[in-house]
């Protein structure tokens, strides 16, 4: 495998979207193969990011608590098939029919997000926000004590990713296990996968040499310090590193065992890597959902599980088929799921600039900036990049009119964006060639001259 390649595209990537810092793990079997960090897991002290460095993994946390109750199913100690209401004191029906265990796992209850991790978190980091002071379990239930007037579908039918049911799954954990949350994945999960620097806790945070500082970068590029919003659990309240992670990612690899440790069996484990129900994102083109984790079986032609993290102030990403990667970050910025397969695809002898369609649309859109003249210099647009889409503005005007042109049709040789004029849908085509690229958009021909 090319790691230069690998480490040029995080570079770049990292200098686009000003991210500070990111640790990053290839593993194959059972360990890390490649292990690096990039940038400043301490922007004001001048602390480089190692591969042992802390972030917080977000909702990754997910998959440890459906591994949780799956561990707890195949004890026989609750069904996924049963109700939630038999464990909380909370009557979730929805359309008339109870919600199980099984819908809280594939966030298939039919309950649209409530919002309560948004204004948690926000309110936590003094963001702008409604304050939403939710501190336990039983603050939640509360909360979602009317919560099933606000469903839209009957539950199985339709996916709405539900922060708030992994909280009540954390609860159920307590209840069936006799023991707190945090305390039955420590002992079950990262105990005996050796991740002894895998955290639910401040104090144990705080006592720890290499952890990441949690920024949040703004709108002018500045990199504002900040905090990990603790309070959060069985939803997303974890604080790994690519060290630890990587003996996860290894323990699914090897189907629930890692170096003659087994955590859950094959069976069980295979229950958590099934598509129960479609997503509405499609990056790869066929995701699903599984328990607290995300399914595909044509990655690169390869099955692939997954699953992504994001608590502003820290984001992470963890693939793993046959070969794993592992990617975290302390702050918001290029998505972490991008470095995540671009790394996989490297790993399995592909070109994810030729072969994945999200890299093939960012490359495109980087050839497509630039400034515009049509016949004789007299009209000139500059267009430039933004996210996903594209920014048209006409230069030739005293005032400038930015335009928003939405991807339709991307490939290395052409493309087509969108956008609405005066209500009607017009099309901005760009044809690549080896002696420059053109755009046609509305009666003009462009040539792009820088």
């Amino acid at each position: 495998m090319d790691y230069g390649r690998l480490e040029e595209f995080i570079l770049n990537r990292m200098r686009e979207s000003k991210l500070p810092g990111l640790s990053i793990g290839l593993i194959k079997n059972s360990g890390l193969v490649y292990s690096r960090g990039f940038g400043f897991r301490d922007i004001e002290r001048g602390l480089p990011a190692t591969p042992g460095t802390i972030y917080g993994i977000g909702s990754i946390t997910k998959s440890f608590t459906a591994l949780a109750i799956l561990k707890l199913a195949e004890e026989g100690r609750l069904s996924l098939q049963d109700p939630v209401e038999k464990y909380v004191p909370l009557r979730l029906r929805v359309l008339n029919e109870p919600v199980l265990v099984h819908h809280l796992l594939t966030h298939s209850s039919g309950i649209p997000a409530l919002g309560y991790a948004e204004a948690f978190i926000n309110g936590v980091l003094n963001l702008d926000s409604s304050w939403l002071p939710l501190s336990a379990p039983n603050d939640m239930l509360t909360f979602m004590s009317h919560a099933s007037e606000w469903a839209v579908a009957k539950p199985g039918e339709r996916f709405f990713y539900l922060n708030e049911g992994y909280v009540i799954l954390g609860e159920i954990i307590r209840k069936v296990s006799g023991m707190p949350y945090d305390e039955y994945v420590t002992r079950h999960i990262l105990k005996p996968l050796g991740m002894g620097r895998t955290y639910f806790k401040a104090d144990d945070v705080n006592k720890d040499p290499d952890v990441a500082a949690p920024y949040i970068v703004d709108e002018e590029g500045r990199h504002l310090v900040s905090r990990f919003p603790f309070g959060i659990t069985s939803d997303g309240g974890l604080l790994s590193n690519v060290i630890d992670m990587s003996r996860y990612v290894a323990m699914l690899v090897n189907k629930g065992e890692l170096n003659g440790v087994r955590v859950i069996s094959r069976e069980y484990l295979e229950l958590a890597e099934r598509k129960y129900i479609d997503v509405p994102w499609r990056v790869i083109g066929d995701e699903g959902y599984g328990y607290g984790l995300v399914v595909s079986d044509n990655f690169m032609g390869e099955r692939l599980i997954s699953h992504g993290g994001n608590v502003l102030v820290y984001t992470a990403y963890m693939p793993a088929r046959g070969v794993g990667v592992v990617v975290m970050a302390n702050a918001q910025g290029y998505p972490l799921a991008n470095v995540g397969m671009y790394a996989l695809a490297l790993m399995l002898n592909h070109d994810p600039d030729k072969e994945i369609g999200v890299f093939i649309r960012e490359n495109t859109a980087r050839l497509l900036e630039g400034v515009y003249e049509s016949y004789g210099g007299a009209v000139r647009v500059r267009v430039s990049r933004r996210g996903d889409f594209l920014i048209l503005e006409n230069t030739t005007k005293h005032t400038r009119e930015a335009t928003i042109l939405v991807p339709e049709e991307v490939r290395h040789d052409y493309a087509r964006y969108f956008t609405l004029v005066n209500g009607v849908k017009t099309s901005a085509e760009f044809h690549i060639t080896n002696n420059g690229v053109e755009l046609i958009y509305e009666r003009f021909k462009l040539v792009k001259s820088r």
